[in-house]
């Protein structure tokens, strides 16, 4: 193994290179990882390209947060981790040279034994983050494995906000979290009709969308009516477009939530209440990733959650070509591509 790896790194000139970097350090109660695969966020990844991401970031930084890497050593405390196993959400951790906004695309990471940490009563502020570094079954493949993450998050949200059988779901947004809701709520048995781009339909219809509505439809009110006969019980906003939820307003049922996870407006998020006939609630909460992992795994087996709707599992984009997965998906290309992080 040489001594120096890539990473995808996001400069201060709001560019994404790829450079040689030291391999990284890992402590006793971590591993050192192989990455293997990571799937690129639309969302959140380009707005840390662009510098416009809502919490203050350090640059040059290594991006990636939907990666998995194979354990190749193991620290004297670590007792969770094995070598061989596969483990999510790791990636290089950050260096007086270089930070780690979150650190995915690179071809070595660390994970770090939260378990072990929390055994031997270390500060729970040292391990709290590291929740998510879980161990993929080995029946699970490498290029399913990058899309635990999104499942994960989008999952443990749907359950807070309280989606349940027999519920009448908006989920506005055609990108990767918008198809993931689809799957999760239609799973639940949420009779689901999703707002988007006119391009995606049939992919969201196969996630488990009962109707697709264009979202820019001059007879958008008209849509959703007809759509929702009986009212909407929620809405999830998956991208951040005030204009969307407003134009659900009148529709909601009493006691109705609307949840609003897309980052894009939310600094300056505007919902008018007074266009709702009924009282509703905003869910302001989050989400708990790691609580989910066990029934993703479930779904993944059992065939509900399926990663080649999201992206290319059979031609994978290598790390040298990553600025060119990320053109691609301003373009509307892709959902997610699927990042070849093994190194050579």
């Amino acid at each position: 193994m040489n001594d120096t790896m890539l990473a995808a790194v996001v400069t201060p000139e709001k560019t994404l290179e790829v450079r040689s970097l030291p391999l990284p350090r890992f402590g006793p109660y971590e591993a050192l990882v192989e990455m293997r695969f990571g799937a690129t966020c639309a969302g959140t990844d380009q707005r840390v390209i662009d510098h416009g991401h809502p919490r203050p970031l350090r640059y040059p930084g290594i991006l990636g947060h939907e990666s998995v890497g194979r354990v190749i050593a193991v620290g004297e405390k670590a007792t969770s981790f094995a070598v061989g196993d596969l483990i999510t959400r790791v990636g290089a951790p950050e260096t007086e040279e270089i930070s780690s906004i979150w650190g995915g695309f690179a071809q070595y990471g660390v994970a770090r034994d939260w378990q072990a940490m929390e055994r031997d009563g270390l500060d729970e502020a040292l391990y709290k983050k590291s929740r998510v570094n879980k161990v993929v079954p080995p029946d699970i493949p490498e290029r399913v494995a990058p899309m635990i993450i999104t499942w994960r998050e989008t999952l443990s949200y749907a359950r807070h906000i309280g989606v349940q059988k027999g519920m009448r779901v908006l989920i506005a947004g055609s990108g990767a979290n918008a198809l993931a809701f689809t799957n999760h709520c239609a799973y639940a048995g949420a009779d689901v009709c999703a707002l988007g781009t006119p391009a995606r339909e049939a992919l969201f219809r196969r996630g488990g969308a009962r109707e697709y509505i264009d979202y820019h439809a001059d007879n958008l009110s008209s849509r959703l009516r007809d759509a929702f006969p009986n009212g909407i019980d929620c809405v999830i906003d998956a991208i951040g477009y005030p204009q969307n939820a407003n134009a659900a307003l009148p529709l909601l049922n009493a006691g109705a939530v609307i949840g609003v996870y897309g980052w894009h407006a939310r600094k300056d998020y505007g919902i008018n209440p007074f266009l709702a006939a009924h009282s509703f609630r905003v869910y302001c909460d989050g989400y708990d990733e790691p609580e989910t992992h066990d029934e993703v795994v479930r779904r993944i087996r059992e065939g509900a959650l399926d990663a080649s709707l999201y992206y290319d599992m059979d031609t994978p984009v290598p790390l040298a070509d990553i600025a060119a997965a990320y053109a691609g998906l301003q373009k509307r290309k892709a959902v997610k591509y699927l990042i070849d992080l093994r190194a050579e």
